[in-house]
């Protein structure tokens, strides 16, 4: 890291919390159900000798006292001066980070703070007791801290602080408050309603509420502090001279009653805690367990044979991945889990469901057939289909699946997404055939987990393959193994893939390299889901699409080796992405089929030369070594590059500056750049900077590296 302010999350698992820190100012902070830092004033630091405050910097300093001015008014004041404390920030050359998956600490002279983010994998709420501990700890909106002072060399009392400030607390629903009246005894907390509260179990902690911090800590009335008026608030302790003390905190989320609309659900942990303070009680009496759980999670990643780079953006990209994470109960009692899209806030966005896999599948399978059911369930449809420029005609499509669920806790209507519209041809058209694949790129792969549900779907999953052959062509004669019909979905516009803000190379679905590599995956997998279940015919039909699929894109390639973005139009572009389908067999259980020898040597062979042949500055390299997605376009999405740099090292063979080095110092880049730190892990890089898919979590793709031998 070439510097150490860069805002990351520290998110219990399925609560869509964040407590986000690391960029200067107020620019981090506790959010609850946001697609953003919070932008609250958090104070942590400690009393120097002089008797001034110094803190890390993650507050806006400023003399003004507006706070007070909204009550005297007129020039109604007190004749007694209220005290005040110099507050101050540490320099940045006094401050230092260590940067982990599940541990986050800043060192500032002698001052230690540490948060810690466990996680591990999330016990089946289907096949487990409510009761059962490994759930709990699993699920317990919180995560903990620690904030240690060194004071062996003082020659008089110190305190230490951990607080904040809300500035919108105007708008907020309630205000920051005092917990020790609720709290069990032996706890003192502050926080924010019923929903957010930092908590502590230490011996000597008080907590405090005032129109600003520095009048808070200026304050030499202890009973003063119970003053519940203004928005600054802290816990606050004392070391004694000679002394080095360690003080621990819960930092705890919560939300009651229903938590969504279209679809009523509620959290799932409130199920298991009926309050927030039962939620502090429970972290801090597991706060060991909890930070094993923590040690356990950073050694799985520091143990690894990864660079220091590959690790910090694999550390970032989890970190953004759980901030996104809501698990939810429906008022049937089955458990409904959700990655939310970052900042757009969509829900179960199929399209990063179908690059989260890797990680879900690795961690939390249960979490994949769970969305698949839903998806099955209330989010699939029927459509027709016609050839491009004649939706006068149409043909016999099939059924799919909706880009998402719904937005911002409001699901969407059955059988419909928030995003989708018609007579598109570019952003917000539908993505029918992408979907599609998707789904059953992500039920073929759990299913080689768990085969008994794969064959309880099997009626769906020959559904979804007689659907896949329709949009090739209706024709059985003239089918190449590729998208060449649009769905009536889009009222004669044209479908689009994930890549919904580029231009034609990546953003057009028909004949796009990029989604023909993913088709001939599910045809792969289709056979063997087939033949695993007796089903000879339609596993020869399978087969002999994936053929034809690989044989079409391999008679495109040019006479420069490389493979047009469009089969059969005149589309100059070149793709990375054209790599992307071979993820997939292994995960079906059939890695042959991308074996060098295999029966699909020749369409490997022809991905392999494309990608050496495109990897050049200028084509799909930036000056700096960091992938271009599209040779004709600057946007490039980071979890996609992670993905498509696991397939060149691991399936196709090639490695190299290019590959991994100087590559992965460019994109780190990306994310340390300071237009783009406010925003933690973001995706969606234009010429360096983010523009779009911001506090993200679709960088788990980057989970995949920890498999590469």
């Amino acid at each position: 890291m070439n510097t150490p302010f860069f805002n990351a999350h520290h998110s219990p698992i399925g609560s869509f919390s964040s407590f986000t820190l690391g960029e200067k100012g107020s620019r981090g902070g506790f959010g609850l159900e946001i697609g953003k830092p919070a932008d609250q004033a958090v104070y942590i630091g400690c009393e120097e000798a002089s008797g001034v405050f110094r803190f890390l910097p993650f507050f806006e300093y400023s003399e003004s006292d507006d706070e007070r001015s909204r009550y005297e008014v007129g020039g109604a004041s007190s004749e007694k001066t209220e005290p005040q404390s110099e507050i101050r920030q540490f320099t940045d050359h006094q401050i230092s980070r260590d940067f982990y998956v599940s541990t986050d600490t800043w060192n500032a002279e002698d001052l230690e703070f540490t948060v810690i983010s466990p996680f591990a994998s999330v016990p089946d709420p289907d096949a487990i007791d409510t009761s059962d501990v490994n759930l709990r700890l699993a699920l317990v909106p919180a995560v903990l801290a620690t904030l240690t002072l060194d004071n062996r060399k003082g020659a008089g009392p110190r305190r230490a602080i951990f607080g904040y400030e809300d500035p919108h607390m105007l708008q907020a629903s309630s205000n920051v408050r005092r917990l020790d009246d609720t709290l069990p005894e032996g706890l003192v907390g502050i926080g924010q309603g019923r929903s957010i509260a930092i908590v502590s179990d230490s011996k000597g902690v008080v907590s405090g509420q005032s129109l600003t911090m520095s009048e808070l800590l200026g304050e030499t009335n202890p009973k003063n502090l119970t003053f519940a008026l203004g928005p600054a608030t802290a816990l606050i302790a004392t070391v004694e001279p000679g002394e080095i003390r360690t003080f621990r905190f819960a930092i705890c989320f919560y939300r009651d009653g229903y938590a969504t609309v279209g679809l009523d659900t509620s959290y799932y942990y409130t199920h298991l805690w009926d309050r927030i303070e039962d939620v502090a009680a429970f972290a801090l009496k597991n706060f060991e367990n909890l930070s094993g759980i923590a040690e356990s999670a950073n050694s799985r990643i520091e143990k690894s044979k990864l660079s220091q780079t590959q690790k910090f953006m694999l550390n970032h990209a989890i970190r953004s991945y759980y901030g996104s994470t809501q698990l939810l109960r429906r008022s049937s009692g089955q458990p409904l889990w959700i990655v939310n899209e970052g900042e757009y806030r969509m829900i179960n966005t199929l399209d990063l469901t179908a690059d989260q896999v890797f990680f879900e599948l690795a961690l939390n399978p249960w979490t994949v057939r769970n969305e698949m059911e839903i998806f099955a369930e209330r989010y699939s449809y029927t459509d027709r289909v016609y050839y491009p420029g004649k939706p006068e005609t149409t043909f016999p499509g099939g059924i799919s699946f909706t880009h998402d669920m719904g937005v911002a806790n409001v699901f969407s209507r059955p059988h419909y997404s928030a995003y989708e519209k018609y007579g598109l041809d570019g952003c917000f058209s539908h993505m029918t055939h992408e979907e599609l694949v998707n789904w059953l790129c992500c039920a073929l792969a759990y299913g080689h987990l768990d085969p008994k549900w794969l064959s309880s779907k099997i009626t769906l999953v020959t559904a979804c393959f007689d659907s896949m052959v329709n949009r090739d062509d209706p024709d059985s004669d003239k089918r190449n193994g590729v998208m060449s019909l649009e769905s009536t979905r889009c009222a004669g516009g044209a479908e689009i893939t994930t890549y919904d803000s580029l231009d034609v190379s990546l953003g057009q679905s028909r004949g796009n390299v990029y989604l023909a590599s993913k088709c001939w995956a599910a045809y792969v997998g289709l056979e063997k889901a087939f033949r695993d279940n007796n089903l000879a015919q339609l596993a020869a039909q399978a087969k002999e699409q994936a053929t034809k699929c690989a044989h079409t894109v391999a008679a495109s390639v040019g006479a420069d080796g490389t493979l047009s973005a469009i089969i059969g139009e005149d589309v100059e572009a070149r793709i990375i992405p054209a790599i992307e389908g071979l993820v997939f067999p292994a995960l079906f259980g059939v890695p042959q089929a991308t074996s060098s020898t295999g029966e699909y040597s020749e369409y490997i062979a022809v991905l392999k030369q494309h990608l050496k042949g495109v990897l050049h500055k200028g084509i799909c390299l930036f000056a700096n070594g960091g992938w271009k997605l599209s040779s004709t376009s600057d946007n490039s999405w980071l979890s996609k590059i992670y993905l498509s740099q696991y397939i060149a090292r691991q399936v196709l063979g090639i490695d190299g500056d290019e590959v991994t080095a100087s590559a992965d110092d460019a994109h780190a880049s990306w994310l340390l750049d300071p237009q783009n730190t406010y925003w933690a892990w973001s995706d969606q890089i234009l010429s360096g900077h983010a523009v779009g898919s911001k506090y993200y979590p679709r960088g788990v793709t980057a989970w995949l590296w920890l498999s590469e031998k």
